[in-house]
């Protein structure tokens, strides 16, 4: 029998044997299956940096955002949205708005100038007749007669200024409702969705130009307003103080003012005014019938009578503005049908005249009656003036 020592080393024997033989076909599998198959390495070295982010799960650290990202505009650039389209739009109309009302209000102030220079000019003139009438004159000074021509041309240049303050006043109502519309547009595009925050700050910017806009043209319209009610009734007044101050150029003597120019406030009514009754044609003024506020007899040629007719109703109007007036022409019954014929005629003549007398001192066609009467007191042809 073998022992143990002589059997151990037969077993090392034939494992030398075993392993020399199986190490060739080892060597030549590892090199077939060395490409796809991975290799188990048990080393101490530290894992490679490569292999360390691709195996490593740990937390990591997310980037941090900067003010100054912010700022910068990395969170506000590049968004072109619906409503920044429409803001667009509304820049171009608020600017053009501006520039409209900027040209207006420049128009209307050059209109006011304009007014107070013809304005000045035409005082001018009437102040020159008037110094003049009150110091005395003849009639119808051609000097006087050039300075009444100027002051009718002033004066309709002030009439033509209210031509325009009625064309401006349409253009300034036009600006109000566009600019209305585009406020009310500004505000509808609050509402739209799909805004980012700069287009809100932008809208508002909008929203204050044109509030800024309409009150600028509220105060135009205010402005335009007044001036076309204080010019309208300036020119009507001035006509009327005009036409009567041609007529004082003619004759050569001062009047006044017009007898249009009375405020026509209430008057108290009194006995006086009520209980007078109108002269009946065919019936000459009586004893019974109200003293005549102004009697003219045109026993000459040329009667000047315009200076106390004008006193007299200037008087009476001051303590009755309502009042009307009656023109009675007073015919002389004696004489031959021939002669009464021409009495009546030549009295209706002088009615009309005093009656266009005191239309030309400004006084209403339609507080003036005209009638006739016969008097057999009469020598000639008169013309009496009641109050009514």
């Amino acid at each position: 029998m073998f022992s143990k020592k002589h059997l151990l080393k037969l077993l090392c024997f034939s494992a030398l044997i075993s392993s020399a033989a199986t190490a060739p076909m080892f060597e030549a599998s590892k090199a077939k299956a060395a490409p796809n198959t991975p290799t188990l390495m048990i080393t101490n070295q530290p894992l490679p940096e490569n292999l360390r982010q691709q195996s490593y799960a740990g937390p990591r650290r997310a980037p941090e955002v900067t003010p100054q990202q912010i700022l910068g505009g990395t969170y506000s650039s590049g968004y072109d949205t619906l409503v920044s389209k429409k803001i667009g739009g509304l820049y171009q109309d608020v600017g053009r708005l501006q520039q409209e009302t900027s040209a207006m209000s420049r128009q209307l102030a050059g209109m006011q100038r304009d007014g107070q220079v013809a304005a000045a000019a035409y005082y001018a003139n009437i102040g020159t007749i008037n110094t003049q009438l009150q110091s005395g004159t003849t009639p119808g000074n051609p000097r006087l007669v050039d300075q009444l021509s100027q002051a009718r041309g002033n004066l309709e240049r002030l009439g033509q200024h209210l031509a325009d303050y009625n064309a401006i006043a349409v253009d300034v109502a036009a600006l109000a409702s566009e600019a209305a519309y585009l406020l009310e547009s500004t505000r509808s595009a609050y509402s739209v969705s799909g805004a980012v925050e700069e287009d809100h700050a932008r809208l508002a910017d909008i929203e204050d130009s044109l509030t800024n806009i309409l009150v600028n043209i509220d105060r135009m319209q205010n402005l335009v307003s007044d001036d076309v009610s204080r010019t309208a009734n300036y020119l009507n007044a001035e006509r009327e103080n005009l036409r009567i101050l041609s007529l004082a150029v003619a004759e050569g003597d001062f009047y006044g003012k017009s007898l249009t120019s009375r405020p026509f406030s209430s008057a108290p009514q009194t006995n006086t005014v009520e209980q007078v009754a109108y002269s009946e044609p065919s019936a000459p003024p009586a004893p019974n019938n109200p003293k005549p506020l102004v009697k003219i007899k045109f026993d000459r040629a040329d009667v000047k009578y315009e200076q106390p007719v004008y006193a007299a109703l200037d008087e009476a109007m001051k303590k009755y503005p309502s009042a009307s007036f009656e023109l009675v022409a007073i015919e002389p019954t004696g004489g031959n049908a021939a002669q009464a014929a021409i009495e009546s005629a030549r009295s209706r003549r002088n009615a009309e005249k005093v009656l266009m007398t005191l239309t030309q001192m400004g006084l209403d066609k339609n507080r003036l009656d005209l009638a006739t009467a016969q008097s057999s007191s009469a020598t000639t042809s008169e013309v009496h003036i009641y109050i009514r």
